[in-house]
């Protein structure tokens, strides 16, 4: 059935991929399989140690060693200037050509309750998990989007630069004990939707004025995976609230190699909203909103299917967190 398969919408043999977060958890899992899959490898995480030790792992994976090349950055993400520097070191190492793929992936979670979470704990959750990949997508597609200085762009075939944010599943229902790190997901997701619109100015662009257009167009892609087992986990097990811990009950839990590969394998379809294992595909058709459709029937479907899950679902959640305040003690505030 080999000649049923469609295109590949997600080729990275021979080209350049940015991950930030890359030296553990998802970020480490993405790397090492589109190294792979080919891909020269940049990652960036902020402790050198962390980064030699993902680096030596990530290149021991390459499908080509002779040919692929792999690097690594540490910097503060959170810092719009660092974000520049970045895509100014990577293209420098690139031999003068910026990345083709970027990927911010770079962010954590602090799961408490709201009135609990410190205000300095609340903006940092902000900055790590939204600003930072509001920066490195800025400092990117002003990059990207540069024109062609005066010669004519005939490379109509040109493969696409692709740049990918991560969010979470958290970005499609409210849940107890995320409210510092939901609310940054879901601007993440917003903000990919928006850039997904906007980018198409400039593929038009492109398409009408290949003398003037950038060199290559641009796809947008907003990846949101559930629970993954990693060193963040373990540290949110640690400190997350137990009615939390009762809402997750029974969620699929996704080790790094798992998760990455879900999502390199819907982005090979060609998808742009991608969730990763089934809780995530109920939990994304029930919140689908202006966002495209990558199976518009199936998607349709499930969105009905989602409609009615939710009107039990919903009210059962609500329920479980109420007999948990009615039956035990919660902190007030003094």
């Amino acid at each position: 059935m080999g000649f049923l398969k469609g295109k590949n919408q997600f080729d990275v043999d021979g080209r350049t991929v940015l991950i930030t977060g890359g030296s553990q958890g998802m970020g480490r899992g993405l790397a090492k399989l589109l190294a792979q899959k080919g891909a020269n490898v940049v990652i960036v995480a902020r402790n050198e140690q962390k980064l030699a030790e993902a680096l030596k792992y990530i290149a021991s994976s390459a499908k080509d060693p002779s040919n692929q090349r792999f690097h690594s950055i540490s910097a503060d993400v959170t810092k719009p200037e660092e974000n520049t520097r970045i895509i100014t070191e990577v293209t420098e190492w690139n031999h003068g050509n910026p990345p083709d793929i970027v990927w911010a992936n770079a962010g954590s979670a602090h799961p408490s309750l709201f009135i609990e979470t410190p205000l300095e704990t609340l903006r940092s959750q902000m900055d790590i998990n939204y600003w930072a990949a509001t920066y490195l997508a800025h400092a990117t597609l002003k990059v990207w989007l540069k024109p062609t200085s005066g010669k004519t762009n005939t490379t109509e075939a040109a493969k696409p630069r692709h740049f990918l944010i991560t969010s979470s599943v958290a970005c499609f229902a409210g849940l107890t004990g995320y409210s510092p790190y939901s609310v940054a997901k879901s601007a993440l997701r917003s903000l990919a939707d928006n850039l997904r619109q906007e980018i198409n100015l400039y593929n038009g662009y492109r398409k009408g004025h290949p003398s003037k257009g950038p060199s290559a167009d641009v796809k947008i892609h907003c990846v949101c995976p559930g629970t993954i087992l990693s060193p963040g986990f373990e540290h949110e097990e640690q400190i997350k609230h137990p009615a939390t811990k009762i809402l997750e009950e029974g969620d699929p839990r996704q080790t790094e190699d798992e998760v990455a590969s879900a999502a390199v394998k819907a982005l090979e379809k060609g998808e742009y909203l991608v969730t990763t294992q089934f809780l995530g595909h109920a939990m994304k058709a029930g919140m689908m909103g202006g966002s495209p459709r990558s199976s518009p029937l199936i998607e349709t479907l499930l969105t009905w299917a989602a409609s009615v899950f939710w009107l039990f679902e919903g009210p059962k959640m609500d329920r479980k967190i109420f007999e948990y305040g009615q039956k035990n003690e919660v902190k007030l505030p003094e």
